[in-house]
């Protein structure tokens, strides 16, 4: 069999509620509405004679120890096949941003396995796995537009395509993890806002409705742990044609949602000029149209 080769976007959260309360996992209670971005990473799987993992740019930790490796192994584990396959993650997406870039690659890894496997990415035991591995992955095994509820990891409701202008904006300080964001969370943390509003708005597919119901009750803490993620989602905010702006999941990345290309553009140009790293993109709502 040849390679198989999946692009997989990134995220962005339009809606983030953390909830104090935990399961018995020790995990918040989390509401989450995610819709991909196309800003992608390509992962692709060929047969080896053992399990290899490898990432351009390389990573700063073994690949035993990513989400990538943990999805093919316990993957393997429990379909009873042997995970005698090479997986190369061309990675674009930044990590620590709040895009979900580790989970964008532990979920196509699941796809493609899945796929060379012989069973469907949805088949229930590749979802147990995806659970595993991190509660945004089950998103990326079907990367469209939904609401995930439990701990961010059961998919609640799905929503039609929605394709809008958007501006990715990244600070030059670095931020924390997303153990160290819901840490501080947990320290200084405010209920969330309900997310039926948002979920509304995005079913109905006025931009207008959603940029104006954005909320992410994560990024105070996200904001404590690298204040220029702040300073960010601040002069997005302040700029012409940007109808909605918001740290996405535990940062330190912050999106604006544009009144066309020509802002988003604009934007990035003008962000990169702060020394920001910047991106204009847009908002895609169905797999197979995905970068």
């Amino acid at each position: 069999m040849g390679a198989t080769v999946v692009t997989t976007p990134c995220k962005v959260n339009l809606y983030l509620g953390v909830h104090a309360e935990k399961d018995e996992r020790g995990y918040h209670r989390v509401d989450s509405v995610m819709v991909p971005v196309a800003l992608c990473d390509t992962v692709s799987v060929s047969d080896a004679p053992e399990l290899s993992v490898s990432f351009d740019p390389p990573l700063s930790i073994p690949a035993e120890k990513t989400g990538v490796w943990r999805a093919a192994a316990l993957l393997a584990e429990a379909l009873g096949v042997e995970p005698r396959v090479r997986i190369d993650v061309c990675a674009r997406i930044p990590e620590r941003a709040g895009l979900g870039g580790s989970s964008a690659d532990a979920g196509a890894t699941l796809r493609a396995l899945a796929t060379r496997w012989g069973v469907s990415p949805l088949d229930p035991r590749v979802i147990a796995v995806a659970r595993r591995v991190g509660a945004d992955v089950p998103f990326f095994l079907d990367p469209r537009p939904a609401l995930f509820s439990g701990a961010g990891d059961v998919r609640a409701r799905s929503f039609p395509a929605v394709e809008m202008p958007l501006v990715l904006v990244m600070p030059r300080a670095e931020g924390g993890s997303t153990v160290e964001a819901y840490a501080e969370f947990d320290r200084s943390g405010e209920r969330p806002v309900a997310p039926e509003p948002l979920c509304a708005a995005l079913a109905s597919g006025s931009v207008a409705a959603m940029a104006a119901r954005l909320h992410n009750n994560l990024a105070p803490a996200a904001r404590a742990l690298c204040p220029e993620a702040g300073v960010v989602e601040s002069w997005l905010r302040a700029q012409p044609g940007v109808l909605g702006a918001q740290v996405s999941g535990s940062g330190t990345c912050s999106f604006a949602i544009c009144d066309g290309v020509g802002t988003a553009d604009e934007l990035a140009r003008r962000a990169e000029e702060y020394g920001w790293r910047a991106w204009s993109t847009k908002t895609v709502g169905f797999a197979g149209g995905i970068c």
